[in-house]
């Protein structure tokens, strides 16, 4: 029994470098004088190119789907992790336990956001569908 996938571990390394190029993006734009909300946009919005990039094409290896259908769900989905789903961590956390350090909430928070990519990206943005036996039949769900 295997505990860690392949996929997964694709989409680990996906994972750590979409953030890098963040992180470094960031870092570069603000040191060069660009204002803190548009760096941030430009390095979170490359990190996320990035990210579907590499997810559809290597990690899950999605390429047949519909890219338009994908990159509509994969933006929907990551955006939603990522203003919603940590923002609701962050403030769970923060109120459970008060006066914690503040790196704990968003490191909660990261976690969960990592499973819910994962699954959604998995299940959802760029699900394997079965391939139909006869050309131009409807594939058959073997669920």
């Amino acid at each position: 029994m295997r505990f860690v996938t392949a996929t997964q571990v694709r989409f680990g390394i996906v994972g750590i470098g979409n953030t890098l190029v963040d992180a470094l993006g960031y870092a570069l734009l603000a040191t060069l004088g660009v204002p803190t909300f548009v760096a941030n946009f430009i390095s979170t919005t490359a990190g996320m190119l990035l990210s579907f990039t590499l997810n559809r094409n290597f990690t899950f290896r999605a390429k047949d789907g519909d890219i338009r259908k994908q990159a509509l769900l994969f933006f929907g989905v990551t955006a939603f992790g990522l203003w919603v789903v940590q923002f609701g961590v962050i403030t769970l956390v923060s109120r459970l336990f008060p006066g914690i350090n503040l790196l704990v909430p968003k490191g909660a928070a990261i976690v969960v956001g990592l499973f819910w990519n994962y699954l959604l990206y998995h299940y959802v943005v760029f699900r394997h569908r079965p391939v139909s036996p006869v050309p131009g039949a409807a594939p058959v769900d073997s669920a």
